[in-house]
């Protein structure tokens, strides 16, 4: 779909500051860090940055930018890593950051209505006071919760609990003309035509804009225990994966992770990890409502895993070991990060009984292109987060390199049966090989439902794939 968007003027300007005084920033103006999300390798400075406050405002925003044919990119906290809250086509970036209100808690229905731009970690504090529990748990606890729905995070407890949208209950939506909707609820059952509501968690604010979530919770665990188990190498710690989940109690994580990630977090925490002597490690953690269920689980999982090889077991059974053991794993991406100079990722989902097959091929390709790869990632559900490492690379063997190291995993993740993606989202960086790993069907599917909702093409554009 070729679009003609109107370059903003005065006029557009004007009509921002009219709906929300004080708050819009124009090129010029607009700080470095909208341009760009964490991994900062697509950047593109937005034409107005609008720092809204309510569903009425994004509502005229849009009908405006509608009318005007002026594309609008929204934005929460730019923790994403495939360039989706970029603003790739320029026009006017909405940042929800301040739409971060908590508008109701109900302990009945055991609901949580918020606004986008609360931070997933607040989340956990709020319902926790309560007795109550949001399990999906993705790593970067900084992210707003808009973006994990619009992006369908998993996390590290997916294995146990699901993803993002097995607890999205209900959804407000502004659509591209301004129209606002509200999709679910508090109900438990619908069968009332189409699912509308899931269309949008996942769809990477290319639908429509989410101004206010509904989410599931469940009561709260009351007890949790972790196990970090080594292994004499990788490939026997993620073969032990499928035989520790058919155990007695299905873990609430399996997470992977080789030595020298464990030291670069080390090195970057600069605190000691419980055990850096092996190659290769599971962490685990266990939760329930009383302690007996979470021993009986623990203890026969430690088991199975030294039956299987393990070197030991570690446990970590207080909430000050716990926090540390989990916030040394929550740092590993910043730990690489600031290990390099730059570097690029793919989280390729593919079937459990792959986990260990890829991940060795993913490592032989550091010899076979030259380049250094890092990964860890979700043993337990299949979701691997492979890093690329620029370290002292120019730009052109950098690119050439990344894009062919790209074509392996992704190839092979296709051929094992896996998906481009398990939580990062496409955005604007992983298009191609979205293209490539799905039907065309399924491509024309996609695109007819984005031209349903966004006939001008002006919300999130030339992101996921193209029109």
């Amino acid at each position: 779909m070729d679009m003609k968007y109107k370059k903003m003027e005065q006029e557009d300007f004007d009509f921002l500051r009219s709906v929300c005084p004080e708050r819009v920033s124009v090129r010029g103006e607009i700080g470095e860090d909208y341009w760009h999300d964490e991994l900062g390798g697509i950047r593109r400075e937005p034409e107005a940055l609008v720092k809204v406050l309510s569903t009425d405002e994004v509502s005229r925003i849009m009908r405006y930018a509608y009318e005007n044919s002026i594309p609008v990119t929204p934005r929460g906290q730019g923790t994403g890593l495939v360039g989706a809250s970029v603003a790739l086509c320029g026009g006017i970036l909405l940042d929800f950051c301040a739409m971060n209100r908590f508008l109701e808690l109900d302990e009945v229905n055991m609901t949580l209505t918020l606004e986008p731009g609360v931070l997933l970690m607040d989340i956990g504090k709020y319902v926790e006071e309560h007795n109550l529990f949001y399990p999906p748990d993705p790593g970067e606890k900084t992210a707003t919760i808009g973006g994990n729905v619009n992006t369908n995070a998993g996390g590290m407890r997916a294995v146990k609990y699901g993803i993002t949208r097995d607890y999205v209950r209900g959804l407000e939506v502004v659509l591209p003309d301004g129209s606002v909707i509200e999709l679910g609820g508090k109900i438990v059952k619908n069968s009332s035509g189409y699912d509308l509501k899931d269309l949008f968690v996942g769809s990477e604010g290319t639908l429509g804009v989410i101004t206010k979530i509904i989410l599931r919770l469940i009561p709260l665990p009351k007890h949790k225990i972790s196990l970090l188990v080594p292994f004499p190498d990788l490939n026997s710690a993620i073969s032990a994966v499928p035989e520790v989940i058919k155990t007695s109690s299905v873990p609430t994580a399996v997470e992977f992770m080789e030595r020298e990630v464990i030291l670069a977090a080390e090195e970057f925490l600069n605190r000691k990890f419980p055990d850096n002597s092996a190659d290769a490690y599971l962490l685990l953690t266990f939760d329930g409502m009383s302690p007996e269920e979470v021993d009986l689980a623990f203890h026969a999982v430690a088991a199975r895993c030294l039956e299987l090889g393990a070197l030991d077991v570690f446990l970590s059974d207080t909430d000050e070991r716990n926090e540390s053991l989990w916030a040394a794993r929550g740092a590993f991406l910043e730990a690489i990060k600031a290990s390099t100079t730059e570097m690029d990722e793919c989280d390729v989902v593919v079937p459990r009984i792959h986990v260990a097959e890829f991940i060795t091929f993913a490592s032989s390709l550091q010899k076979k292109h030259g380049v250094r790869i890092r990964s860890f990632g979700h043993a337990g559900d299949g979701n691997l987060h492979i890093y690329i490492l620029r370290d002292a690379l120019d730009e052109s063997a950098w690119k050439r390199k990344l894009s062919a190291v790209f074509d392996d995993l992704y190839g092979r993740a296709h051929e094992l049966g896996g998906q481009v993606s398990g939580e990062h989202g496409i955005g604007f960086a992983k298009k191609p090989y979205l293209a490539r790993s799905l039907a065309p069907e399924q491509i024309g599917l996609m695109r007819g439902i984005k031209r349903a909702f966004d006939p001008k093409n002006i919300l999130n554009p030339g992101k996921v794939f193209e029109l």
